[in-house]
Formats: structure tokens, sequence, C-alpha cells
């Protein structure tokens, strides 16, 4: 028995066929290369008989098909809003992929922050957690939530868009395309403020002045925070500061276990996870920040395809969890 997980990015396709303990027992991944709306559809179709035959082969039979998307999964209707694919308003990719596998497989449709800590609750650093958060910061931001072994969900199935936190005053009109919290300290979100401090200090002459501002991304600014720059150390030191509070807002409203730091940006920023539980502890609720663990994803960058694979295998009557 297998299934198959789908991780759908921004700008990649990765896929895998999971066994029901979790082995991966084969794996592949294709660029979107700038394709939109029905297309990026069909490349999902194409990609699910892909990883059939790649079954067929070692004589497994597929009994699900999970698929994560990076925006709003509408768990109902299985229809989905991804803010970085063209024409994927309402996009009904549930039955895309229905089509092309047999009516007996389920297709599971669900988040990127939901799978990654359906992940890391079923192989990584949240097992045996009843109340668990984690953190995904990548070129946006977004939270799955676990209370009391329950996905938070909300009314609308957008529970977890934490980028929108309102975290710093007055509000300014360049928050509103991703939200306030996403434009300080998301990968994409460093790299704009390292943009904006650069423009400003015309004295300014270390790494990143050699550097085309237009194309500064957040890898650089970790590069030169490493090399001791002063806007480097400054873009940290702000992201820092709202990683901490978004914990301390995390931890005084769900008091979880852990809260586990994910997505591309952790990476290079886990480093500074104490320097973040620090600046927590000045906004928190004193007890339970006191009691909660920050720690790393224990399954890097195959924690949403994971994530995917454990939600398939829990669409099935006879899976067990171990």
């Amino acid at each position: 028995m297998a299934v198959i997980g789908l991780d759908l990015g921004g700008t990649k396709l990765s896929g895998g066929l999971f066994a029901e303990n979790g082995e991966l027992l084969f794996k592949d991944s294709c660029k979107l290369e700038k394709r939109t709306g029905d297309e990026v559809g069909l490349l999902i179709q194409e990609f699910v008989k892909y990883l059939l035959g790649e079954a067929a082969k070692i004589k497994i039979t597929v009994y699900a098909v999970g698929i994560c998307i990076p925006g709003i999964s509408y768990h109902e209707t299985g229809c989905v809003w991804a803010p970085n694919i063209e024409g994927w308003e309402n996009y009904p990719i549930r039955e895309k992929i229905q089509d092309v596998v047999n009516k007996d497989v389920k297709v599971i449709v669900d988040s990127d922050r939901a799978c990654a800590i359906f992940g890391e609750s079923w192989l990584g650093a949240a097992k045996d957690c009843a109340n668990v958060i984690f953190l995904a910061v990548g070129t946006g931001i977004g939270a799955g939530i676990i209370v009391n072994n329950q996905l938070v969900r909300g009314a609308h199935d957008i529970a977890g868009a934490i980028g929108w936190w309102a975290l710093d005053t007055p509000f300014q009109e360049k928050f509103a395309p991703c939200g306030c919290f996403e434009y300080h300290a998301s990968g994409e979100g460093i790299a704009k403020v390292a943009r904006e401090i650069l423009a400003s200090d015309k004295n300014y002459n270390g790494i990143l002045s050699k550097k085309n501002i237009d194309e500064i991304t957040s890898h650089d600014i970790f590069a030169a925070y490493n090399e001791n720059d002063d806007i480097a150390k400054r873009t940290i030191r702000t992201a820092i500061m709202f990683w901490g509070m978004a914990v301390a807002n995390l931890v005084s409203i769900f008091d979880p276990e852990k809260i586990i730091f994910g997505g591309g940006v952790f990476g290079p920023a886990i480093k500074f996870i104490d320097d973040i539980y620090e600046e927590a502890k000045k906004h928190a609720q004193p007890i339970s920040i006191q009691k909660v663990k920050l720690e790393a994803s224990q399954l890097g960058n195959e924690t949403v395809l994971i994530g995917a694979g454990y939600m398939a295998l829990k669409a099935i009557e006879c899976f067990y969890k171990p």
C-alpha cells in the first residue's frame, strides 16, 4: 500500500510515493516555469500520472493522493486560492487530480502550513505533542496550529495566515499586499527592509553596496551578517524583534508545548532561536513562555511533502499512525 504526496510551491512541484510507515519510496520534482491557471493544473495531472507509473514499476498500489498548496484550501469543495499562481483564485484542484486517478483513490487538499505541522507531528519535532505550532518563514509567513490534537482551520479555512498580523504602527500602504509581519520578517521582507535602509543610508559602503539594490535577497543579508555588515545586522535585529513578537502572541493565545521553526529562512536564521526567545519573553504571558520550547524543524525541506503524504495516509481507513 502506498500514497502520493505533492508539495506545490510558487516555482516548483515536488512529489513522492510514501509507504504506510512513512518511508519515501520515490521522489521527483519539476519546475512550474511561469505556468498559470490550467497550465499548472495540467502539469500536476501529468506529474500524478508519472508517479502512478513509478508505483506500477515497483508493484505497489496507490490508494490516496495528498497535495498541499501555498495559500488557502477550501476543505469542503477541494478548491484553492494560491496567490503566487495566476488564475488560481478558486481553482478546483481536487477535481483535476481525481480526473486522472481511479475513482476509488482518495484525493485530499490542504494548505502548506497545515501539511508542515502534519509532517512534524508524524515524523518530526512535534511527535507526541497535543498542542504545537509550526512557524513557517519563507517567501511568506504562515503557522500550522494544532490545539488538543486538532488542526485549527477557522470558519473559512484561513486560520494560521499570521503574515497579516499587525505588529507595527501606524499602518503603511506598503503592508497592504502581504501584511505587516510578512513585510518585515519573511524572506522577501528581510530583503525589502535591507533595501530601504540601503537606499536611505548615503554613507554606507559595505558589502551590500557592491550589489544591485533591486537584486538583493535574504541570502545576501545572511551572508553579509556573517561578515559583520552593519545594514545586515540592523535588518536581522528587526526580523528577530518581529519573530519574537509573533512567538509571544502565539504563546499567549494558544499556550503550546512547542513552536517549531521551518521554511527557507530557518535555514540560516535557526541560530537566532535563543535571541527570538529572549525577545518573546518581553511580550508573552509570563508563565506559558517559561514552559514552551522553541525548536528547529527536524524534517527541513521535506516537512511539507511528508505532511502531504501523511494527510493522504490518514485518509485511508486502514492507516494507523505509528
